[in-house]
């Protein structure tokens, strides 16, 4: 699964990153970046193929429209490539509403025994990477307040990631992103653009067990634990 991230960037460069805007509403409203511990509820950035030139705020675990209730969206954090075209409430998102999840990070276990070693893993290759996610609109049934939620979709590992844990976020390579927006491509054709992002362009180290905390939120979390080694893939196995 993907349960945790990072976006430590200021505005300007995920603007420039993917050339499109925040609205200036919604950052004075949320004020989410930057984020050194991004986890399920937090308000993120996203863009969605109904405005692919702007940047949106919405919140991390999805409440699809149909739902009750707002819990649901603590169990929809994550969406499985492989059975996106089976489950209907994926299916229907995957035909019309995909978006992207701007990321610079982020964080997995690596579980020995009973030890959970907490890992950052990033993308060597650019600063800002983008996961394909889904969205959707509910409303509040009570109030009628309009709560924009969206879902990570997760992929198998690849060779590097297999050492850490059996799935990872579905990160997009650079020139599919615009087409994973384009609302000219079909669902079948638009899930054929996930693909487990190349071992060769990430890395991964071990950081402090204080990323364990969701309420702990500064730049010391994305630090090596030990400062004197190199991050390198070579160094953690």
């Amino acid at each position: 699964m993907c349960g945790r991230s990072s976006l430590t960037k200021i505005e300007k460069e995920i603007e420039a990153r993917f050339h499109a805007t925040f609205y200036s509403e919604e950052l004075e409203r949320y004020n989410p970046l930057p984020n050194f511990n991004v986890a399920p509820t937090h308000m993120v950035p996203v863009i969605t193929n109904a405005e692919p030139d702007h940047l949106h705020i919405y919140r991390w675990g999805l409440i699809p429209f149909w739902a009750k209730d707002k819990s649901i969206g603590a169990k929809m954090i994550n969406a499985r490539v492989e059975t996106l075209m089976e489950k209907t409430a994926y299916k229907n998102l995957l035909a019309s509403r995909r978006c992207i999840v701007p990321m610079d990070g982020f964080y997995e276990w690596k579980t020995t025994g009973k030890i959970k070693t907490p890992f950052r893993i990033v993308t060597t290759d650019q600063d800002i990477f983008s996961v394909a996610g889904l969205w959707d609109i509910w409303h509040v049934p009570e109030t009628g307040e309009i709560i924009r939620s969206f879902t990570v979709i997760t992929t198998a590992p690849n060779r590097m990631m297999e050492k850490i844990h059996d799935r990872m976020p579905a990160i997009l390579l650079p020139e599919n992103e615009k087409l994973w927006l384009d609302k000219e491509i079909k669902a079948d054709e638009a899930v054929q653009l996930i693909i487990p992002y190349p071992s060769e362009y990430m890395n991964a180290y071990e950081v402090s067990e204080k990323v364990n905390n969701v309420r702990a939120n500064d730049p010391s979390l994305i630090l090596p634990v030990n400062s004197s080694s190199k991050v390198t893939q070579t160094s953690l196995f």
